[in-house]
């Protein structure tokens, strides 16, 4: 429905937008003529009576010299005079976030880790911990856009700098508490990497977290080590923990501390977490599924396959279960197995970029090429920009004429 002010119903009829930053998904001039499109001012300058102002998906999170937002401005947005958005968020005002530039920048959790040089469980608790948000999920299956991308490598240089996934969220929040309009600070502020501590850029100053104070990571991480305490703040180990008379602790809980191991890098305690929320609430195929990363983190391939199929069982369209699956069986040296586990995926999510890959390379190992290069060009047609995409370049170029 249209009014009367907007007859033809232009979604930025009389908004004057400003874009700061590097923009991800099209160049500033293309980004004007859109707002020009939709009824709306572009302007060079936010201070010009700008009503709109689109943070760049590029430019924001890697940025440690620009004050994008300075003190008027958040002025005017804490009065409800000037609205702040991503520049994802404006794609997806117009409708835009659906069309084929935009789908096909988007990263399934093992392609970001490639891209990062992270592990694929790193990726996997940040997006547990909400530091990371899915563009769209499939099945259980979390895609992740270019401003996602921006704000992993951030994450990743606090994690090369040691700083824990518990302590990045705990300070965030913190900070957020300086912009209450902006629901991400990581994703959406100027936010400083300094040794390992988080300021945020406001005007020509820098924040703390605690506002005047820095904040010590160190002694943050030292006291909220992952080991469990009792009623009286007394240490206990997993075992005196579990052997305790007490109430036993909800799901949630069980899950925190399992997350809190896995960032301490103490994969045993995890798994065993895993197994306690799995015995006192009963098989979950989320839970089966990370309990299975765990074990294939720690060598156990035999347990993995398990815990696959466990997770499969209980959810039969868990696609990451069965491309992982298919993994863990061609590394078990079960390729038939392999394929016809990355063939399931792919019967529930025929664009799962991920399976597309690991069958052709499972069908090159067998020789069968013909096979294998359908795959790989519907691979290279899904995710061209991913960091697999040479190798599958490379494998077609390979290919030997009929």
């Amino acid at each position: 429905m249209t009014s009367d002010a907007n007859p033809e119903g232009l979604l930025l009829a009389g908004r004057r937008v400003a874009f700061l930053g590097k923009l991800g998904g099209v160049t500033k001039r293309e980004a004007q003529r859109l707002v020009r499109q939709q009824g709306g001012t572009p302007l060079d300058d936010p201070s010009h009576g700008a009503d709109l102002i689109v943070i760049g998906a590029d430019e924001l999170p890697l940025s440690d010299t620009d004050d994008l937002l300075d003190a008027a401005a958040r002025q005017a947005a804490a009065a409800g005079k000037l609205e702040i958005i991503g520049e994802t968020q404006l794609w997806q005002r117009l409708g835009m976030m659906e069309s084929e530039q935009n789908v096909r920048r988007l990263y399934t959790p093992a392609m970001l880790a490639d891209l990062l040089d992270v592990s694929v469980a790193t990726i996997r608790l940040w997006h547990r911990r909400s530091l990371i948000v899915p563009a769209r999920t499939v099945r259980r299956l979390p895609y992740f856009d270019f401003q996602e991308v921006a704000t992993a490598r951030r994450l990743a240089q606090l994690l090369a700098a040691g700083v824990s996934p518990a302590a990045i969220q705990k300070k965030l929040a913190e900070l957020s508490r300086f912009v209450p309009e902006v629901e991400r600070p990581l994703a959406q502020l100027s936010i400083i990497i300094e040794g390992r501590q988080l300021l945020l850029r406001q005007g020509a100053g820098l924040i703390e977290p605690g506002g005047q104070m820095r904040f010590d990571f160190d002694a943050f991480e030292e006291s909220s080590e992952s080991a469990v305490t009792d009623a009286d703040g007394a240490t206990l180990s997993i075992e005196q923990y579990l052997a305790e008379p007490s109430v036993p602790p909800a799901k949630e809980e069980v899950l925190d501390m399992a997350a809190q191991f896995e960032d301490d890098g103490r994969l045993e305690d995890a798994a065993e977490m895993y197994r306690v929320a799995l015995s006192a609430s009963g098989p979950a195929p989320e839970i089966c599924f990370q309990l299975a990363e765990l074990l294939y983190r720690m060598g156990d391939l035999a347990g993995a396959r398990e815990r696959y199929y466990m997770a499969i069982e209980l959810d039969e369209d868990y696609v990451e279960a069965r491309a992982n699956l298919g993994c863990v069986l061609a590394e078990l040296g079960q390729p038939d197995l392999a394929i016809s586990a990355f063939q399931g995926a792919l019967k529930y999510h025929s664009d799962f970029p991920d399976a597309h890959f690991h069958l052709a390379r499972t069908l090159d190992e067998l020789d069968r090429r013909d096979e294998a290069e359908d795959h790989w060009r519907k691979f290279l047609a899904l995710a061209p920009d991913s960091p697999w995409a040479e190798e599958a370049a490379s494998r077609l170029d390979n290919v030997e004429p009929e």
